[in-house]
């Protein structure tokens, strides 16, 4: 029996167990001598068989509040320099798309990209009353609700509730995978019904959390004959979890990438979400977070450095699928909770704003500019009127590339827009 202190520190549901495991990053392969030999055993020897025609969805949240009007960037538009005296990107230096706008310079792959006709972007994209706070607009945008409504649920929990409810007990395999997350499992996850999910690595790691961690599932794992139900039901869920875990350390581990990806941990998550695609696992959902992108005060350096992280590391992912013949199979599409304000601030920053563009990158997107774009004769601190609905983005994925009705997951229709 666990005593009282680790007793009273376990969690009592799968998804807390989930959401603190992956959150503090302990490798639960350290406790694999706890799982019944044959289980693992079995697990290794078994892979699953390729799904071809399986739509996946690969989602990148850019945290922070991506700055949009320095990313897509109107170098024609006399407003956007009168706004931006010192942040502004001269006309030499943007990597231009069109005759009036093109990409910050920081996103030589995306250009390439987007010339490519792999890459599409919808324009000043939002949500009607918007709401300037990290937390309550990232859980509007995970949650696909209204601004003046709060969700239980996640718009592709709700998707992975109407698609996945055939899945037969028993079978372990992830429907969804987060990687390098914030606070574990995403909230768009979360569904009405259990699904199985599952986090690759963790996110900013103390030793101490390890420490506490790795206590607390020794403890669990190891007691034979616990009467504390919490500990009976955690200890088969550590056990699902080494099964899965087991089997995609297998694929990570084995996999020979087409294409150099960025030494960064948002680069090595692509790289691993492609060797799980490679892998032929049935996870339809893929989710992976870039960091850094409140950008309050000396924007430049910081929005640049994180771009070309972004760019080089679609770049690789998009390369890495296609020398696999995978490309097909996969769309990419990105999010931010908010854009900045068209104006620049004292500190050579942008504060919290509304609308920014949303990216959609794949071999089957239509490629180009959709939407849009944003108003820029406006006055000082005025915010943008965003012009695209996000779920109308998330209708046309659901709709046009998961082959999945959207009404019943966004709770209403919204217009279907052209890039897939």
């Amino acid at each position: 029996m666990a005593n009282n202190k680790t007793s009273a520190s376990i969690p009592t549901t799968r998804r807390e167990f989930l959401r603190t495991s992956a959150t503090r990053g302990i490798g639960l392969l350290a406790f694999s001598q706890f799982a019944p030999s044959f289980l693992v055993n079995s697990t290794l020897a078994q892979t699953p068989k390729a799904e071809k025609d399986c739509s996946i969805l690969v989602v990148v949240q850019l945290a922070g509040g991506n700055d949009g009007l320095n990313t897509l960037i109107p170098f024609e538009n006399a407003d956007y320099y009168r706004l931006r005296p010192t942040l502004g990107i001269s006309k030499d230096k943007v990597l231009r798309l069109t005759d009036t706008q093109g990409l910050n310079p920081a996103c030589l792959a995306m250009q390439g990209l987007f010339h490519d006709g792999k890459l599409g972007i919808v324009q000043n994209v939002g949500y009607p009353n918007p709401n300037r706070s990290h937390f309550r607009s990232t859980e509007i945008w995970e949650t696909g609700s209204d601004s003046d409504r709060v969700s239980a649920t996640g718009w592709i929990g709700r998707y992975l509730d109407n698609a996945c409810s055939g899945i037969p007990d028993g079978n372990h395999d992830p429907v969804a995978i987060h990687a390098n997350t914030l606070n574990g499992e995403p909230e768009s996850f979360i569904g009405q019904n259990q699904h199985s999910t599952f986090g690759l690595g963790g996110y900013g790691a103390s030793k101490k959390d390890n420490e506490e961690t790795r206590h607390l599932l020794e403890s669990i794992a190891s007691n034979k004959s616990t009467t504390n139900p919490a500990e009976g039901f955690l200890k088969q869920t550590l056990m699902d979890s080494l099964v899965t875990e087991t089997k995609v350390q297998k694929f990570i581990n084995s996999y020979k990438p087409e294409t150099n990806y960025p030494n960064t941990p948002f680069g090595t998550s692509l790289k691993n979400i492609a060797s799980l695609i490679a892998a032929g696992l049935p996870t339809r959902v893929y989710f992976v977070t870039l960091n850094g992108f409140d950008t309050h005060y000396n924007q430049i350096a910081t929005q640049g450095r994180l771009l070309t992280e972004l760019s080089n590391g679609l770049g690789a992912f998009q390369k890495d699928l296609e020398a696999h013949k995978l490309d097909d199979q996969v769309v990419t599409m990105t999010f931010s909770e908010f854009g900045r304000r068209a104006s620049e601030n004292e500190s050579r920053g942008t504060d919290h704003g509304t609308s920014s563009p949303l990216f959609v990158m794949g071999s089957k997107i239509k490629a180009g500019l959709h939407g849009t774009e944003p108003v820029l004769n406006i006055p000082k601190n005025q915010d943008l009127r965003f012009s695209t609905d996000f779920r109308s983005v998330y209708a046309t994925v659901l709709e046009k590339w998961l082959k999945n009705p959207s009404e019943a997951v966004l709770g209403g229709k919204f217009p279907i827009l052209p890039f897939v």
